[in-house]
């Protein structure tokens, strides 16, 4: 008669709901919702920087000692290779004007270095219980680049005269992203039971930036000729491109710890049994059956109201239950560790006897709400622990 009365007590409590907090996020396996962003570091101003030294690879100019390959602590930020740059040198043949020998020149190619900006890593640091580390992504920054100007020199013999052709020196200036952080975020304790508040460390984001591509233009001195047919050639310079280079925005996501409750459990007591329901977002983090540290007061508590009231040699029964989220089995599995892990917690630091103690998972089979909504899968998280009374 008493274990069909605690059925009645048990089903009675749980459709009563489970204090804690509701909406707190889906059941195991399910990603955390987004949540507001802090906003957006103010866009790169480009500044002016030299470019590489002649003949060496130019670096990005925020990062010293060697590169990193991996990154314990944060992500690798891939580096950016930037292509060298070349144009061949140009040779314009000797010609006899007039009597006059114009000797052969050279005009000089275009050799620019390969450029690189270097590999960086991210950082969430690590933090104590209950906190979340500060997060940071480092500066970052594309070089300068230049093409020199180039000149095909004119010619003056006689009766001929070529004026000279230039193309002036083409530029993009170094483009520079400014470091971004957030600091570390703790909970407020809470004393005496309560709500321990949820905090959130926001998203951090270093925008793209871009060196946009330069172009020194073709140039051209054409052919030409005197009354005699003696001519000077026609010489013609290629244009020689830079492209842009693109370094893309780097994003540290937003994490949250969910609040929950302090001595949230339910209690429903009945002339000979017992039941207590404690919502499992209080218990346990997301997709764990470790027990929070938070959580260790309400059990002791708890245990300590079993070992008075409870027949001496009643069963202590721990039912672990989850909402839909999720396949089946793995519900069925996770709400059987849960209530394992309250099972030994009890015999352990509680002081019950565990051979009065046992443990059943049944997973998403008995909710006490629709699992329609968030607030309907957080009342249907829960372990609920009931005996008979004496």
């Amino acid at each position: 008669m008493r274990t069909f009365v605690i059925g009645l007590l048990v089903a009675a409590l749980s459709a009563c709901g489970a204090n804690g907090v509701a909406g707190a996020g889906g059941e195991e396996r399910r990603s955390v919702s987004s949540t507001p962003s802090s906003p957006i570091a103010s866009p790169s101003v480009p500044s002016s920087s030299a470019p590489g030294t002649p003949g060496e690879p130019s670096r990005g100019e925020t990062t010293s000692g060697p590169e990193p390959t991996s990154c314990p602590d944060g992500t690798l930020i891939p580096a950016v290779e930037i292509p060298a740059v070349h144009s061949d040198a140009v040779r314009i043949p000797e010609a006899k004007v007039g009597g006059v020998t114009i000797p052969a020149t050279t005009i000089p190619g275009v050799d620019i270095p390969a450029q690189r900006v270097p590999a960086q890593c991210t950082e969430i640091k690590p933090a104590p219980g209950g906190c979340l580390g500060a997060a940071s992504i480092p500066e970052t920054g594309i070089p300068a680049v230049e093409i020199p100007a180039v000149e095909i020199p004119g010619v003056n013999a006689g009766d001929l005269k070529v004026d000279p052709v230039r193309a002036d020196a083409v530029r993009a200036d170094a483009v520079r992203a400014r470091a971004v952080s957030t600091p570390e975020v703790c909970r407020r304790k809470a004393r005496g039971g309560g709500l321990v508040p949820f905090v959130i460390r926001p998203f951090i984001i270093r925008p793209f930036i871009i060196r946009p591509f330069v172009i020194r233009p073709f140039v051209v001195r054409p052919e030409k000729c005197n009354d005699k047919g003696e001519c000077v050639p026609a010489v013609e310079v290629p244009a020689v491109e830079a492209p842009a280079v693109n370094v893309p925005s780097v994003e540290i996501p937003a994490a949250e710890l969910k609040s929950y409750e302090v001595g949230g459990s339910e209690v429903l007591e009945g002339e000979d049994s017992i039941a207590y329901n404690l919502n499992a977002d209080v218990l346990f983090d997301f997709d764990s059956a470790d027990i929070k540290p938070g959580a260790a007061a309400e059990l002791k508590r708890i245990a300590q109201q079993i070992s008075r009231k409870s027949a001496g040699d009643s069963a202590i029964q721990v039912d672990g239950h989850t909402d839909d989220k999720g396949e089946d089995a793995y519900n069925v599995r996770l709400s059987q560790r849960r209530a394992q892990a309250v099972l030994g917690w009890l015999a352990g630091e509680g002081g019950l006897d565990r051979a009065r103690l046992k443990a059943t998972g049944y997973g998403e089979t008995k909710p006490v709400r629709p699992n329609i909504t968030d607030t309907g899968r957080a009342k249907n998280r829960r372990v609920v622990i009931s005996t008979e009374t004496s």
